[in-house]
C-alpha cells in the first residue's frame, strides 16, 4: 500500500491553536520538541495566520538559525539585525527557529522585550532552552508549547485520508478510512502503517517507502546525537559527552525496553552482562556517567521518562520509572521492525497521545499491581490499562484486576489492540486503541 505524499506545509491545528491563544500576549512563546517534528513548519503556519489576519509582511521577521547565513552570529549581531528591520510605529512579530545555536541568545530576547513593541516566538530542540539559566532571564515571561511527532489522526490527515463512520447491520458504528480517490481502507491497515513508519512529518514527504523512511530516520538520529547531545556540553562551556558508542548502546537499551521498569543500576548491569561495553573499559559505567547520558537523551526529547505513583499512598516513588521513545518509527530504525513487542508499542503510542491531550501522566502502583497510566489535568483523572488483546479470559482478568482495586470513582478504561467484545465491565470501560486514538 502506497500512501500519498503530503503538501509542503500541512496544518497542525492542535499546536497552532495553542500559539494563536497566546498571540499578542507578553510571554515569549517557546516551541520545544525533537528535531524534525514540525516546529519550523508551526512557526510558518503562525506567520501565515498573521498575514491572513491583516499583519503586514514588514512586521514579520523570521530567522532560521540552521541557515549558514546566521551560523556565526552573536546575540549582539542578531539584535542589530532585527532592529534595522523593525518598522517604525508598528508591532513586530519575531520568529526565531532553533535559537539555541546562538550563544547567549537569551540576552537578545530579553532586549527585544524591553526595547521593542514585539511578539516573540522561538523554537528549540533541547530542553536546555528552558533550563534554570534561561529561567533567570525570563522567569514567568515565557510559555512552552510542547510539540510531538504526528498523532495517528494527524498521520491520516497528512496522507490524505478522512475518517468516516457508518452503521453496521447490527447497529454499531464502524469507522473506515477513505482516500482522496474515494477508495476505502480498514482502520487496522492504516494503523499498522503508523506503527511501522511512525509519525515524523518528513515520512509524509518521502512516502511510506521503507528505504526512504530509514534514510530519513538516520538523518534525524545523527543530527540529534551530534548537535543536541555530543555538542551540547561544548555550548555550555562544560565537560563534553564524548563517548558516542556508549551513547548509542544506552539508546538501544532504552529503545528495547520501552514500557519496562528501569533503573540506572539495571542499565549499567545489563550493559556489562551482555558485553555491550568496549572491552578496554574497566568496570561498568559510573552511575553519574549513565545519568548524564540519559539526561542528555531526555533533554533532546528522544526519550521521555514517566514516574511511578502510589495510588493508595498518594505519592510519587523514586525508583523504577519507565522510558518511552518519542516516535515508534525511530525505534524501528534503531532495532528493526518486529511485531513481538505489540503491547509495549501500544503503550508507547497511548502515552504520547495522552501528552498531546494535555494530561500529566504517571504509572500507577496499587499494592503489588500496576496501572499503566494515571492521566490527570486540572479537572480530570483517568486510569488506563493498555493491552494487545482482551479476548482471552486470563488476559481480561489480568488487565481488569488492578483497576478493580482502586476505590475512587474516577473513570477506569482498558485500551485494547484487539477486542471482540468492547463493553463496560464492573464499571470499567473497554475501548479499542484505534477508537481511542481517533476520538475528537
Amino acid at each position: 500500500m502506497m500512501l500519498k505524499p503530503a503538501e509542503s506545509l500541512r496544518n497542525r491545528p492542535l499546536y497552532l491553536n495553542r500559539l494563536i491563544a497566546f498571540q499578542d500576549t507578553e510571554p515569549v512563546k517557546v516551541v520545544t520538541g525533537i528535531r524534525r517534528c514540525g516546529k519550523s513548519s508551526l512557526l510558518k503556519l503562525m506567520a501565515r495566520h498573521l498575514r491572513e489576519n491583516g499583519v503586514e509582511e514588514q512586521q514579520i521577521i523570521f530567522i532560521n538559525f540552521e541557515s549558514m547565513e546566521f551560523r556565526n552570529y552573536s546575540a549582539e549581531q542578531i539584535y542589530v539585525y532585527v532592529k534595522e528591520r523593525t518598522p517604525s510605529g508598528k508591532r513586530v512579530y519575531l520568529f526565531f527557529d532553533e535559537i539555541q545555536r546562538i550563544p547567549e541568545w537569551q540576552d537578545a530576547i530579553n532586549s527585544f522585550r524591553v526595547d521593542l513593541d514585539c511578539d516573540i516566538y522561538v523554537t528549540g530542540s533541547n530542553a536546555y532552552l528552558l533550563s534554570s539559566e534561561y529561567a533567570t532571564y525570563l522567569a514567568g515571561r515565557s510559555v512552552e508549547i510542547k510539540m510531538l511527532p504526528l498523532s495517528f489522526s494527524e498521520f491520516l490527515d497528512f496522507h490524505g485520508y478522512t475518517v468516516q463512520e457508518r452503521n453496521s447491520p447490527t447497529g454499531e458504528k464502524r469507522k473506515r478510512m477513505v482516500d482522496q480517490d474515494g477508495e476505502s481502507y480498514d482502520p487496522q491497515e492504516l494503523f499498522e502503517a503508523y506503527v511501522r513508519f511512525g509519525g515524523m512529518p518528513g515520512v509524509a514527504d518521502v512516502g511510506l517507502d521503507t528505504d526512504k523512511a530509514l534514510a530519513l530516520m538516520d538523518g534525524i538520529y545523527s543530527t540529534v546525537v551530534v548537535r543536541d547531545i555530543l555538542e551540547r556540553e561544548k555550548r555550555r562551556g562544560q565537560r563534553q559527552l564524548t563517548d558516542a558508542e556508549l551513547l548509542r548502546k544506552i539508546i538501544m537499551f532504552l529503545a528495547d525496553n520501552i514500557g519496562n521498569s528501569t533503573s540506572i543500576t539495571s542499565i549499567g548491569n545489563t550493559l556489562m552482562s551482555e558485553n555491550l561495553l568496549n572491552k578496554d573499559r574497566r568496570g561498568k559505567p559510573a552511575v553519574q556517567t549513565l545519568q548524564a547520558y540519559i539526561a542528555a537523551l531526555l533533554e533532546s526529547y528522544v526519550f521521555y521518562e514517566i514516574k511511578r505513583f502510589d495510588v493508595k499512598g498518594k505519592e510519587y516513588l523514586r525508583t523504577l520509572g519507565k522510558y518511552y521513545i518519542v516516535d515508534i518509527g525511530l525505534r524501528n530504525y534503531l532495532l528493526g521492525y518486529r511485531d513481538v513487542d505489540t503491547g509495549h508499542i501500544l503503550e508507547n503510542i497511548v502515552y504520547f497521545e495522552l501528552l498531546r491531550r494535555g494530561y500529566d501522566v504517571a504509572v500507577g502502583k496499587v499494592g503489588n499491581k500496576e496501572v499503566d497510566f494515571i492521566a490527570t489535568n486540572a479537572t480530570e483523572k483517568i486510569y488506563y490499562q493498555v493491552t494487545e488483546s482482551m479476548n482471552e479470559p486470563t488476559t481480561r482478568e489480568r488487565e481488569l484486576a488492578p483497576l478493580r482495586l482502586i476505590q475512587d470513582n474516577y473513570p477506569k478504561i482498558v485500551l485494547a489492540g484487539n477486542c471482540d467484545n468492547p463493553v463496560t465491565q464492573d464499571g470499567i470501560k473497554i475501548v479499542k486503541v484505534i477508537d481511542f486514538l481517533l476520538e475528537s
